[in-house]
């Protein structure tokens, strides 16, 4: 015989249940990542639950936590405005209070930051982070939570990195998320850190348990929404609207919406999914060039502290500014701030190779992808992610002798990139590498010297392809220059060195 709890279970389940068998054969045709053993952790852990709270409990027990991870069900708007109103009741005691959220990529924190200082508005920040091409849930909801979050919160992080279509990934992910969440925390020693991240992170071996290990003294609670086995069992209490329940003592879940209304959320995004057509997106090639190259290298684009990678190069790609005409760019350029000089180069390699990286604001410009201009805008970018940064001071000082020669090194590296993931793009010869060290600086200076360096550099580049394939030149030689201090007197040395090495004789390894 049924007990009294299963009965009142199933009849007020029974017209949902219904409604819901349909509605996840639909979903299942679709999307069938559900049996990956990532999603069947979070399934499992969560079966029961020890005690019924209200909301005002809920909110008392955060209030004395020092990181609270809410779970996120993306497609449901609820769940968004939910952990609105949980950061507006936390902020109410004086106790600062900071938000952290999957939605935005670590690597867009500037983006993230400027919205926030009011210095562009919700629709440039909605395109610049690629809400709708890399995120696709409803902006609204997340919008009204970022809007929150700058009245009520001390900050606003971004912590997400990228594959997030790949679940053999998804613990890269996790470990990133983790490690920037314990940043924010140290960041902010006396705040609540509220995460909205999404719910299947939440199971106690994703996202807690290697936060707790970056974090051994915080306390961390876990706040789920809506869990379905939980809801289910929920269902047959005495009490006719429960609330919360307590899973574990660091565990909770509460109750804003039914299955029905978490799935018939998701349904309709796949259904909007399914309809929009969008202009072709160039990000992702770029992207995707950045990280063949560093592969090729052996950077771990996910290293958090290793002296000889960059760290968190995930985090560091650029932003990829797409527009179809000159007269948008130079727009676009005007507004970055972009001087005369800058414009004209930048407007004149876009020309010439459909995209220009810009190392100042750390951005790639593409007008029209080319996989040449692409492939070696990708190859600067990673050559400026990996070399030391210079001082100001350095710079400011660096003569117009060490100004070129880092141009020419730069070149180099940038057209050996681009060799090296295009091998059709033809050589460049002409120049000899070793007379130019002769020539006077007065000589350097003259107003050719920014395309001499880049003929140079693309001959340079070119020999140094050649060595490479023909075996004269080590893979680790070639990830070492990259790393290369270019500012100051180390940019001739770099060159004099390389060019050394062009000129050896063939049959020995270099290394």
């Amino acid at each position: 015989m049924a007990s009294p709890s299963a009965v009142r279970s199933r009849r007020r389940s029974a017209g949902q249940l219904h409604a819901l068998a349909s509605l996840q054969r639909e979903i299942q045709a679709t999307d069938r990542n559900g049996r990956r053993k990532y999603l069947r952790d979070f399934s499992q852990a969560f079966r029961d639950y020890e005690s019924l709270l209200t909301l005002a409990q809920v909110e008392v027990e955060l209030s004395q936590a020092d990181v609270v991870l809410i779970g996120d069900y993306h497609a449901l708007p609820t769940s968004q405005r939910f952990a609105a109103r949980i950061l507006t009741g936390l902020a109410q005691p004086g106790r600062p209070v900071v938000l952290g959220v999957e939605t935005v990529f670590a690597r867009d924190q500037h983006i993230l930051d400027e919205w926030t200082r009011g210095e562009i508005d919700d629709d440039e920040l909605r395109e610049r982070i690629r809400f709708d091409l890399d995120w696709g849930y409803e902006w609204e909801p997340f919008r009204d939570l970022l809007a929150t979050a700058r009245q009520q919160a001390v900050g606003v992080y971004g912590l997400d990195c990228t594959p997030r279509d790949d679940l053999r990934k998804i613990g890269m992910r996790d470990r990133h998320a983790a490690q920037k969440i314990a940043e924010v925390a140290r960041r902010h020693p006396n705040a609540i850190v509220v995460v909205l991240f999404g719910e299947s992170h939440l199971a106690p071996n994703h996202i807690p348990a290697v936060l707790r290990v970056a974090l051994p003294d915080a306390g961390i609670v876990t706040l789920l929404q809506n869990i379905d086995h939980l809801y289910w069992r929920a269902a047959g209490e005495r009490r006719e609207n429960v609330e919360a329940v307590r899973v574990e003592s660091d565990v909770l879940c509460v109750f804003n919406a039914t299955p029905l209304d978490k799935y018939e959320s998701y349904r309709q995004c796949i259904d909007r999914w399914r309809q929009e057509a969008a202009a072709p997106d160039l990000a992702p090639t770029i992207y995707n060039l950045v990280d063949a190259l560093a592969r090729f290298l052996h950077i771990d684009r996910y290293a958090a502290h290793n002296g000889s990678q960059p760290v968190y190069l995930v985090d560091r790609v650029p932003e990829v500014y797409q527009r179809s005409s000159d007269e948008a760019m130079r727009k676009l350029l005007v507004r970055k701030g972009a001087s005369d000089e800058e414009t004209k180069e930048i407007l004149s390699r876009i020309a010439s190779g459909g995209s220009c990286y810009l190392p100042r604001i750390n951005a790639i410009f593409v007008r029209e992808f080319q996989m040449v201009g692409g492939a070696e805008e990708a190859a600067r970018f990673v050559h400026h992610a990996c070399r030391p940064p210079a001082p100001a001071s350095e710079l400011a000082a660096s003569s117009n002798e060490e100004q070129f020669y880092a141009r020419v090194v730069e070149h180099a590296l940038g057209y050996f990139g681009s060799r090296l993931l295009y091998p059709a793009r033809p050589a460049v010869r002409g120049f000899d590498l070793g007379t130019l060290s002769a020539q006077p600086q007065a000589a350097i200076a003259e107003e050719q010297w920014m395309p001499a360096a880049e003929k140079l550099g693309y001959v340079l580049g070119s020999q140094l392809y050649d060595a490479y394939v023909a075996g004269d030149l080590s893979k680790r030689y070639i990830r070492s220059l990259f790393f290369r201090k270019l500012s100051g007197p180390a940019a001739r040395s770099t060159y004099l060195q390389i060019a050394r090495k062009m000129r050896a004789p063939r049959g020995k390894t270099l290394a």
